[in-house]
């Protein structure tokens, strides 16, 4: 994806990156679940966030709305070709990296366990039943809550789907925040499926 409207982020704004995603995601639905405990969700998040976001500078584009990174919108571009190699070794690294990272500071294994179980909320392979390659994926879409309300979500989106509208590119997203459905609603989105296994929570998956 090509624009001028939005800031490219960079490598090296990983670190402030990590911050943004974790001060986002602390309370989402789906961290509360897999992470309950607060002390111990506060210690992973950072160092989770930047596991993604090493699989995301290979894979993904981020976008912020500015250099000073107050919202973000990390895109998969399906139609563009990609090495299945390149992209299995990036996803394989990132999960034994995550891993690790679990048993390391939760030698009590109820985190990693939580992961596991809650494999099916951490992908997005319920695109592959919309059986086409002319698809975008938004990845993460957030916005730093000392900031909402001042058009940066609006900003971000639109620039993304009209993009996406330009090169005829299904879009599609999930979300583990019921409350997220009617905005998605309000920006074109409508509900495919939800999906719930082994827990409460509730991930829907959404497609313009």
């Amino acid at each position: 994806m090509n624009t001028d409207r939005l800031y490219r982020v960079k490598p090296e704004d990983e670190e402030k990156l990590s911050q943004l995603l974790t001060e986002c995601f602390s309370h989402d639905p789906l961290y509360l679940q897999l992470i309950p405990q607060n002390d111990t969700r506060k210690k992973l998040l950072p160092e989770l966030m930047r596991c993604d976001l090493d699989e995301f500078f290979k894979d993904c584009e981020i976008y912020a709305d500015s250099p000073d990174l107050n919202g973000i919108i990390v895109v998969s571009d399906a139609s563009n070709p990609c090495s299945p190699l390149k992209h299995f070794l990036a996803s394989a690294q990132a999960l034994v990296r995550t891993g690790a990272y679990l048993i390391s500071e939760d030698p009590s294994l109820k985190t990693l366990w939580n992961f596991i179980k809650g494999k099916d909320y951490l992908n997005s392979v319920w695109t592959d039943e919309l059986g086409t390659n002319r698809r975008m994926h938004i990845v993460y879409f957030a916005v730093r809550p000392s900031m909402q309300g001042k058009g940066i979500a609006s900003k971000m989106m639109k620039e993304v789907l009209h993009y996406a509208d330009q090169h005829q590119l299904v879009t599609s997203l999930e979300t583990h925040n019921p409350k997220n459905v009617q905005m998605y609603e309000h920006y074109g989105f409508e509900l495919f499926e939800v999906v719930q296994k082994h827990f409460a929570l509730k991930q829907f998956c959404m497609v313009r």
